[in-house]
């Protein structure tokens, strides 16, 4: 984690991503837009969805760019304790082999450390060592980030770290730790793969078997124009019409819908010409 830190600190603007290199070639349609230009763009788009929702919470890669974008959309907010933001961070690049390893690793120390507690049941006893644990933090980076190694390790989030953003000094310290209990990458990690079983465009890139690592893309059409409006069909699908397990689609809880929208609604919608026009 510490080199994590050293690296960014080399960039000459702390809050700019990686640029591509400079053997990538730009597209030969459109243009190509900076990272950053996109992340401040979709966090003051989510400060505009999110202003009926009471609290929000936001639980973020661990990324300077991503933490400037969210801090700064929503900074109003965060003086008002109506939102709060948290790194996680989690090594992807561990076996299957390892993850199981490091998991049993964390059961035999909890299980060592919750006889300390014979009253209390799993969660509860999760949320004491964590309020113990957040007393001993240790500071990483020039900007005194503090980092709790996570309790329950599981193998889709191996040595998954959370660090807060925003101060929490008027919480409770029982509030606190369930903020960082709770913490996790898993909801977008699940979008994500979805997304690219859902769309073979975006579908990762195949390694070729030469030591020079390129890779293709297998169903690449080489448009951007294509994968936009594929992004465009999915997320409305997602959002208005795919319901998860309590029934509601994501713009039922955002409050944006008052019920699910039926794909037939969808295909059959024609914009009224008229309208469009006159605006």
């Amino acid at each position: 984690m510490q080199a994590a830190y050293a690296e960014a600190e080399l960039r000459d603007d702390i809050e700019v991503g990686d640029l591509p290199d400079y053997d990538v070639k730009f597209p030969t349609k459109g243009i190509q837009i900076h990272s950053d230009y996109t992340l401040y763009g979709h966090f003051f788009f989510l400060a505009q969805l999110f202003t009926g929702i009471d609290k929000v919470h936001f639980y973020l890669d661990h990324e300077s760019g991503i933490r400037a974008a969210c801090l700064s959309a929503f900074h109003e907010r965060i003086a008002a304790r109506e939102v709060d933001a948290f790194y996680v961070r989690i090594n992807k690049n561990t076996t299957v082999n390892e993850r199981r390893q490091a998991k049993a690793l964390a059961d035999a120390v909890f299980n060592k450390e919750k006889q300390c507690f014979p009253n209390l049941g799993d969660h509860e006893v999760a949320l004491k060592l964590i309020q113990e644990r957040i007393k001993a933090f240790s500071k990483i980076g020039k900007w005194n980030d503090k980092w709790l190694v996570h309790l329950y390790p599981n193998m889709s989030e191996p040595e998954k770290a959370v660090c807060c953003l925003v101060g929490t000094s008027q919480y409770a310290p029982e509030h606190i730790a369930k903020l960082y209990q709770r913490a996790s990458l898993h909801g977008i990690d699940r979008f994500f793969m979805q997304l690219r079983r859902s769309i073979s465009l975006l579908e990762r890139p195949l390694h070729t078997a030469s030591s020079s690592r390129r890779v293709w893309h297998g169903y690449s059409l080489y448009n951007p124009e294509v994968v936009v409006k594929l992004l465009e069909i999915y997320r409305v699908y997602y959002n208005y019409v795919q319901a998860g397990e309590d029934d509601r689609t994501p713009a039922m809880r955002l409050g944006l819908a008052k019920g699910k929208i039926a794909i037939e609604d969808l295909l059959h919608f024609v914009p009224n010409v008229n309208q469009r026009m006159s605006a």
